[in-house]
């Protein structure tokens, strides 16, 4: 692979601006190349070969090791090619290009340019991201000033505080100047990381050997330009006297807690154990923010690298070297707290929260990515050709028995298709969001970091796919079986038996949901149910982006969920083998009926609610009223559907259009940020990941079409020739999954490209503690 194709697959995506523009500076420097060939072309050939020759001997002296110049030695003035330097008073690198014009020397000059562009670009960005983790490291090591005397107080409850020296618990200071700039490169911002507590080793040492490494650290510390150096000091439990426990209402309990209660710490051993958890997720959020800034400066350096070699390749020059030197001596290319602030999380999280066991801790510091195994690509092809298969044997044992004529098939389509119709919403659903995360991967959208998948466990899209394939499976195979038996006479008096095929199949697929063993993608059905709990529980739950989303896909399952509801009322209530129910006679099923519709839509409206009262956003009430016109419309199309009449039919028309209205333009303006009139892509937006713009007004169009399809039952479209009423049904509810599905990729492209423009590539974790605003720690 490419440098440039490996560079690319390298960044963090949120950051991808921020890297240097790798493909414009080679753009450049095709066009000098290009300049120069003309140039050949155009003088005689006498001429040309002197020139060729040339360059070939030019080339050889610059990146031949045996006739290079020595490492060391200076070069004359009037051989320099470039001269970099800072300049103005934000240190910005310039570069001056000494040699006479030749021909394409504009297009170097302007290489020059774009490249010092690049830099200071690229110094800045890392000067800006070094400076937040330094102050997130400060603030940690208060957290864990904290954490440490809570434990202290936890495990000695009759310990007073304020008053305790921790001889064993000394804390580290140092800080350090760099020699050259001035620039600070460590101090009192790791006092916890640096050395949180003195470990057993470390007392057991003899005076010896702690003095003569006493001596070597002094030494390392002068010849780095030690300014200021503080010894160590005592820990004092006084710090719970100025902190607060950082309730955050992210659960009913904690929402309640915090209207009626006051966050007071209570020393107990479940706090701590709370506490502690907190911990753990801010220091590998922490960690893993600095392992993606050493790989940010790493590549970049490597780039920068890579083009001044190119640039002497194509212009056989030799002024890599010099600009080379420049990116050494710069910050993004000597600075050291980076690394150093890696080596003190990794020894700090080791020794606290993983009892010295270094392997326990980097494997949770460091969590392996999921890898791709072949059996998953073996059983993916295997059952989705199953699955086909068993598409053609129903449709060739309906033609051969010639059921659709038969007596049965409109008792057949009344009882039995919508007790199957429930598997293929589930199936249809689950391909169309791995065709999603297909594309997400393609289109390098960050969709682990938006859901807040935990490294390595977000499941791909192959899974997903073999999981419906599975499941469609499963539900073919007890079509075929029900057909069979049903038309074979040596099956008909197991009458009950393939009805209540359906029924085993809800069962089985219900126990897969809930299996609490680490079998078929345990941690992804455990962020599901999690996440479903959430949003059956709104608002007592903290919104986050994947309940509000999950919220979203619920609202276009509406009539899987009545399907859920015909199975109680067809096997609680009526006759299932004689296929005879009354629910649609029933008040408790057409008032359940009206609910179910409802429940996803009111579900969202509340999310909105609690988001509006938490963000003071005026946009999440507009969205809950938009919700709230949604639930109207749906109510008055329920109504419509149960008791036909003109006055239903009007309002369920009136509701219908204005619901539809407003979801549309909510989808294509508010959640994909199209239709903005003043973006260089007429009416989509500045950025977008799909190149084909035509895709775009594509899927714009058929959200409007599909969104339309669900008014068919209240524009007196009730049946068409040859699709039964039930079928028609199920299929304007499977044009609402593919509509949903299609949202679903330009929704979490819009939610990327906005964390790529605040360059958000971390997800906040809430700390425990909260420090009084006029308590300091003592130096």
């Amino acid at each position: 692979m490419k440098f440039g194709k490996e560079f690319v697959s390298q960044m963090v995506p949120e950051w991808q601006e921020a890297y240097m523009d790798y493909n414009s500076l080679k753009l450049i420097l095709k066009k000098v190349l290009r300049s120069r060939k003309k140039k050949a072309s155009s003088t005689p050939m006498g001429t040309a070969e002197g020139s060729t020759l040339k360059r070939r001997v030019s080339l050889y002296r610059a990146f031949s090791g045996l006739t290079s110049r020595q490492r060391g030695s200076l070069r004359k003035k009037e051989d320099e090619e470039i001269l970099v330097g800072e300049e103005g008073e934000e240190g910005q690198w310039q570069t001056r290009f000494l040699m006479p014009y030749d021909e394409g020397g504009e297009f170097e000059v302007a290489f020059f340019r774009s490249l010092d562009d690049e830099f200071n670009k690229v110094n800045c960005f890392y000067k800006k991201k070094v400076g937040e983790v330094v102050e997130e490291a400060e603030e940690l090591s208060r957290q864990m000033d904290a954490l440490i005397a809570l434990r202290l107080k936890v495990d000695n409850p009759e310990v007073d505080i304020g008053g305790s020296d921790l001889a064993s618990n000394g804390i580290s200071s140092v800080s350090a100047v760099h020699p050259t700039s001035g620039r600070k490169t460590g101090g009192e911002d790791m006092d916890v990381i640096n050395e949180v507590e003195m470990s057993d080793e470390e007392e057991m040492e003899d005076d010896e050997e702690r003095g003569s490494k006493e001596s070597e650290t002094d030494d390392r510390k002068a010849n780095r330009g030690t300014v200021d150096i503080q010894g160590f000091k005592p820990l004092q439990l006084e710090v719970l006297d100025h902190i607060r426990i950082n309730v955050i209402p992210e659960t009913p309990v904690s929402t309640i807690k915090s209207i009626f209660q006051q966050n007071y710490l209570s020393f107990s051993k479940n706090e701590l154990r709370k506490v502690e958890e907190q911990m753990r997720q801010a220091f590998s959020e922490f960690y893993q923010k600095l392992r993606l800034l050493k790989s940010y400066c790493f590549l970049n350096q490597l780039a920068f690298s890579k083009i001044m070699k190119k640039y002497d390749k194509v212009c056989s020059r030799n002024a890599s070297k010099v600009y080379l030197n420049m990116v050494d001596n710069s910050y993004l290319g000597s600075t050291d707290e980076v690394t150093r602030l890696v080596e003190r999380v990794e020894a700090t999280f080791i020794k606290h929260f993983a009892n010295g066991n270094r392997r326990k801790g980097m494997k949770t510091l460091r969590p392996k990515a999921r890898r791709e195994k072949h059996r998953s690509t073996y059983f993916l092809g295997l059952l989705s050709g199953g699955s086909i298969a068993l598409v053609v044997a129903i449709i060739v044992l309906m033609h051969a028995r010639n059921i659709l004529e038969s007596d049965g098939r409109v008792l057949y389509m009344e009882n039995i298709f919508p007790l199957y119709s429930l598997f293929g919403f589930v199936v249809l659903h689950l391909i169309m969001f791995s065709a999603n995360i297909f594309f997400w991967r393609r289109y390098r959208v960050n969709y682990p970091f938006i859901f807040g998948f935990k490294q390595g466990s977000e499941i791909g899209y192959r899974q997903l796919f073999l999981l419906s394939s599975g499941i469609a499976i499963l539900a073919l195979a007890g079509v075929v079986s029900t057909l069979d038996m049903e038309l074979d006479p040596r099956t008909k008096s197991f009458v009950a038996l393939k009805e209540l095929v359906p029924l085993g199949l809800v069962v089985v697929l219900l126990l897969i949901i809930f299996c609490p063993f680490n079998v078929i993608y345990r941690s992804s059905r455990y962020f599901l149910l999690l996440c479903l709990s959430h949003c059956l529980l709104a608002p007592l739950y903290k919104v986050t982006l994947p309940d509000f989303f999950l919220a979203d896909q619920l609202t276009s399952q509406v009539q899987a969920f009545r399907s859920l509801e015909f199975y109680v009322c067809y096997y609680g209530w009526g006759d299932f083998k004689k296929r005879s129910h009354n629910c649609l006679d029933s008040h408790v099923f057409k008032s359940f009926y009206f609910v179910v519709a409802i429940i996803p839509y009111w579900i969202r409206s509340l999310q909105c609610v609690r988001r509006l009262i938490e963000e003071k956003d005026g946009m999440q009430g507009l969205n809950a009223l938009k919700y709230f016109s949604t639930i109207v419309a749906v109510a008055m199309r329920t109504s419509y559907d149960l008791k036909a009449g003109m006055t239903s039919k009007i309002l369920a028309i009136v509701s219908s259009v204005v619901a539809t209205a407003v979801g549309t333009y909510w989808d294509i303006v508010i959640d994909w940020g199209l239709l903005q009139r003043n973006s260089k892509n007429p009416w989509l937006r500045d950025k977008l990941l799909v190149s084909n713009q035509s895709v775009y007004f594509v899927a714009m169009v058929l959200n409007v079409v599909l969104r339309l399809a669900w008014m068919q039952s209240v524009l007196g479209i009730r049946g068409v020739p040859f699709v039964h009423r039930t079928a028609l049904t199920a299929i304007v509810a499977c044009l609402e999954i593919i509509r949903r599905g299609i949202w679903n990729f330009f929704r979490l492209e819009n939610e990327h490209l906005n964390n790529v423009g605040k360059y958000r590539a971390f997800k906040s974790v809430p700390l425990p503690f909260n420090y009084e605003r006029d308590y300091t720690r003592s130096s």
